[in-house]
């Protein structure tokens, strides 16, 4: 289902292979209300500072956090534009922000490890104090100036105290746009220095249709599998469609059912991960994914208990660890294979 690999594909953290980029997506699917409530937001002429855009991944926020940009490097914080934010793909805004040549617009993420050519696990302070130069600078227009961290969740404890310092102190016509997919993890005092505009997955129907539209040679089989895998996340279900996206998540879905893992087949997917661009972090979330599916289900039937709860809790500090530390992922899937099996012939899974 792969599309043909274009060269910039692999250069950037948020974009899935083949795909357009957030900043290259001009319609935002699905998540009406939050445009809505966003245009009410940016239009009022006194936005907040900091703006949290949250929910799942892959639901359309980096869409969102770039629509928001183009329109306030257009308008301004002001009625003067359309109540949809919508700004033509033809403006030299548009053009500029598609080509990241916009001087009024940063974009913080996780770089890439000149040494060894990966992506880092964590966005630093480092990239953090990017934001006090960038919104120092006088904007040669008198415009705004808007910076989008995607995502907030990649920050380390550093990172986060100083992006704090900048919420404290904010400048004037400046808006600092944070994405994240857990905002709970956020301290909070930056979430009480942000206003939280929440973002829904997708129903199934608005899924299949967008599917459709940006995986047209897939069958409607392909289609229908990754509309129930992705649990509403267009995102997810494009990364699906790339590559061994599909394997690892009935890979997952194994491990959860196994009572005694197979440990061949466990280290042999070890190092499939380690392989995957990216394979901690994916994996990891395919795994928690599937867990919390089985925990929901077992809840449902009356079934759940808070031991479920707490082997959910262990393998996610095990991939956030991993991530953290670069940890050999060998040693993550396995302790998760193990920890899962446990749970399942103690009958708490």
């Amino acid at each position: 289902m792969s599309p043909a690999r274009k060269a910039q594909d692999v250069e950037e953290p948020d974009r899935v292979e083949g795909q357009p980029h957030p900043r290259e997506v001009y319609e935002l699917i699905g998540q009406d209300d939050a445009l809505a409530r966003a245009s009410r937001i940016i239009r009022s002429g006194r936005p907040p500072h900091g703006l949290m855009l949250a929910g799942p991944a892959g639901i359309g926020k980096a869409t969102l956090a770039y629509r928001i940009a183009r329109y306030v490097l257009r308008y301004g914080a002001s009625a003067d534009g359309p109540t949809d934010l919508a700004v033509a793909k033809n403006d030299i805004v548009s053009r500029q922000v598609e080509a990241q040549a916009n001087p009024g617009l940063l974009v913080l993420r996780r770089p890439r490890d000149e040494k060894t050519g990966r992506l880092k696990t964590v966005l630093s302070v480092d990239e953090i104090r990017r934001l006090g130069g960038f919104f120092g600078l006088t904007s040669t227009s008198g415009g705004w100036r808007v910076a989008i961290i995607d995502a907030a969740d990649d920050m380390n404890d550093n990172a986060a105290n100083a992006l704090l310092k900048v919420l404290e102190e904010p400048p004037a016509r400046s808006l600092l746009i944070l994405i994240s997919h857990a905002p709970g993890r956020q301290l909070p005092t930056i979430r009480s220095r942000t206003q939280r505009l929440d973002l829904k997955p997708f129903d199934d129907g608005v899924l299949s249709t967008a599917l459709a539209q940006r995986l047209p040679d897939a069958g409607a089989d392909d289609r229908a599998a990754l509309v129930r895998l992705a649990e509403g996340s267009l995102g997810l279900a494009l990364q699906l469609a790339e590559e061994e996206g599909v394997e690892f998540a009935h890979r997952a879905e194994a491990l959860i059912s196994a009572r005694a893992p197979d440990m061949k087949a466990l280290l042999a997917l070890a190092e499939r991960v380690g392989r995957a661009q990216d394979g901690v972090r994916h994996f990891g979330d395919l795994l928690l994914r599937a867990l919390s599916r089985r925990i929901r289900a077992r809840a449902a039937a009356g079934e759940g208990n808070d031991r479920s709860a707490e082997v959910w809790e262990y393998v996610a500090q095990l991939f956030e660890r991993a991530l953290e530390v670069h940890m050999e992922p060998r040693q993550t899937v396995i302790s998760s294979g193990l920890a899962i099996a446990a749970a399942r012939r103690s009958g708490s899974l």
